[in-house]
């Protein structure tokens, strides 16, 4: 399995976080399945048609779409042989590129081929068009900016800031105190925030915590699990584990057990 990690041209790099690739090497057989984690962001897939079908709980996904936040983990299988492009963007990218507000793909997602048809666009005809992963990203790149040139009305700064502090923070910012700064009630906070981000200022904390554990995990940056779980201000061990098993579908140490096979929030599953 080859995975790749690409940064965004200058002009979306406020959007998109980084693109990324991966292909089935020769030895591929059989299926192949794999895990997603709660990340904090929403993001794209384009699977080429002529290496298979991907599936999510037994529901074939469309070859391009676009998916909004995730609550939890989730099950992605492919053929044994696939090649695919994905970007990752940042947290409030899906009201700013598209226009519609996040909740509405929260644990969902929708064929992109649906919006960029209406904007004159036969983007899955265009990236066919294309022979290597480079062009095709030239192409999806070319669509996403005329996009923000169309909707540069939906930036929100304010949501932009309130992200930032809470990733900042790791989770642990007092939300009170942040919404009182942005001169919000609680209600306007919560559903401006839902608009831009998808998922409520709370849930959004939890999961940005989680995944600067996750993050410290990846570095190898502790001695033992539980120093992670009360740096983290988690409230004991257990509660870490729970909230760890809720966005990951594993363990730490499961997690840890595996990480030699990961991409970032993407590990294969060992069956």
């Amino acid at each position: 399995m080859n995975y790749r990690q690409l940064s965004p041209p200058d002009y979306l790099k406020n959007h998109i976080r980084f693109f990324w690739t991966l292909e089935s090497d020769d030895s591929a057989v059989f299926t192949r399945s794999f895990r997603t984690m709660a990340e904090g962001c929403p993001g794209l897939i384009f699977q080429s048609p002529d290496k298979g079908p991907m599936y999510q709980f037994d529901k074939k996904l469309p070859h391009i779409f676009i998916y909004g936040q995730s609550t939890r983990h989730a099950d992605i299988q492919f053929g044994a042989v696939f090649s695919t492009i994905g970007v990752c963007f940042f947290p409030n990218a899906i009201k700013a590129i598209f226009g519609f507000d996040a909740y509405e793909l929260t644990d969902d997602c929708t064929c992109l081929d649906l919006i960029a048809r209406k904007d004159g666009f036969l983007l899955s005809e265009q990236l066919l068009e294309t022979e290597s992963l480079a062009d095709r990203i030239e192409v999806l790149c070319a669509y996403l900016f005329f996009k923000l040139q169309k909707n540069t009305r939906y930036e929100d700064e304010t949501m932009q800031f309130a992200i930032t502090r809470i990733v900042q923070s790791k989770g642990n910012i007092s939300l009170k105190e942040l919404q009182d700064y942005l001169q919000l009630s609680e209600r306007s906070f919560e559903r401006r925030f839902k608009q831009y981000v998808g998922i409520s200022p709370k849930l959004y904390s939890r999961i940005s915590r989680f995944q600067a554990v996750l993050n410290q995990l990846r570095l190898g940056q502790h001695d033992r699990l539980t120093d992670l779980a009360y740096e983290n201000d988690y409230a004991d061990q257990s509660h870490f584990i729970r909230s760890f098993k809720e966005f990951a579908g594993c363990s730490p140490l499961q997690y840890q057990k595996q990480s030699m096979q990961q991409v970032e929030n993407f590990y294969e599953k060992v069956v």
